[in-house]
């Protein structure tokens, strides 16, 4: 399974996203390799936010029906945040003070970890410092 980050579903949402023509380019490779995908709800929510502020409601409204779609076609799992999980995510951040980390990287971390997810499609270089490949690269 990929973990999926935020700024990945940004990209392939956002066409004015810098990493738009990169991000389709990745998730058709990956599509072609029948890859499995895997997401939180935080990351859900966080995107979500982040299209409605960015490109508006309807690209929001748009995202949120394209994963109904792909869980519903057992592409993409969504993780919801367990308060087991939301305490190992507070340990992370505590222990990264030097490192500008959010709580829901830290979340998709733990979450990583539990599910022993070993790649990431994500733009955000963080992933590495927790033993995460990026398919980006």
């Amino acid at each position: 399974m990929i973990f999926v980050d935020t700024g990945a579903w940004i990209a392939l949402s956002d066409k004015s996203d810098q990493y738009h023509r990169q991000a389709k380019a990745i998730y058709t490779r990956l599509k072609r390799r029948r890859a499995r995908f895997v997401t939180t709800d935080y990351v859900i929510d966080e995107t979500t936010t982040r299209l409605r502020y960015d490109s508006g409601h309807a690209s929001a409204v748009k995202f949120l029906e394209v994963i109904r779609t792909a869980e519903q076609a057992g592409i993409l799992r969504v993780v919801a945040i367990t308060p087991a999980v939301f305490q190992t995510a507070q340990t992370l951040f505590r222990q990264y003070d030097t490192v500008v980390l959010s709580l829901t990287d830290c979340t998709s971390f733990a979450v990583c970890e539990q599910h022993q997810v070993s790649e990431a499609f994500a733009f955000d270089q963080h992933f590495p410092l927790r033993g995460i490949t990026l398919c980006t690269k």
